[in-house]
């Protein structure tokens, strides 16, 4: 497993071991240990699993305390750019975000600590998402970020994009510092 601190304080870049033979191939996915040595010190409480169709976006998706997430993120099948904005307030890079492409064959995994909004676009036809997180959904901690926020100004790398009603109502990142980081907002 080789690792790659981001420009983002707390995210990973993570490229797991491919063990290939003439049958196919096997990955250890997740081996606490490993992530002990690591100073990441994690306990999953919930996997999840989406299936997307090309030029999907989903996000930028997020949960209040004390229900944040935490979240390791892969592609199992096809492509998606994985999208992360800093939404911690005391943080030198609040407001900034990371972009990273996932895919089926680069075997690359994001660690996503709490404190973050992510989202997703799909690039392959059909797009199978795994994330595990370390706190369950909580449905009335459920917040979000337009995912074409004019401040954010994320390329997307995809120009119809499908986006879900409920996520087209999400709000901007403007309204997010105002409500939610008071002492941020005239930043």
């Amino acid at each position: 497993m080789k690792t790659q601190i981001l420009s983002i304080e707390g995210l990973l870049l993570i490229e797991v071991d491919v063990f290939k033979d003439d049958r196919g191939y096997f990955i250890e996915l997740f081996h606490k240990e490993k992530f002990d040595e690591l100073n990441v010190p994690i306990e999953f409480s919930q996997d999840n699993l989406s299936v997307s169709k090309k030029n999907v976006i989903r996000g930028l998706h997020f949960q209040q305390e004390p229900f944040a997430q935490g979240k390791l993120v892969r592609v199992v099948k096809g492509a998606a750019l994985d999208v992360v904005v800093d939404i911690r307030r005391n943080s030198a890079t609040f407001g900034k975000h990371e972009s990273i492409l996932l895919t089926e064959s680069n075997n690359l995994m994001l660690w996503i600590p709490p404190g973050f909004a992510h989202g997703f676009a799909v690039l392959g036809e059909e797009t199978v998402f795994h994330y595990k997180c370390t706190r369950p959904y909580n449905k009335s901690a459920e917040f979000g970020i337009r995912f074409d926020d004019e401040e954010l100004n994320i390329e997307w790398s995809i120009v119809n994009p499908i986006v879900s009603d409920k996520d087209k109502g999400l709000m901007s990142f403007f309204d997010y510092k105002k409500i939610y980081v008071k002492n941020v907002a005239s930043a």
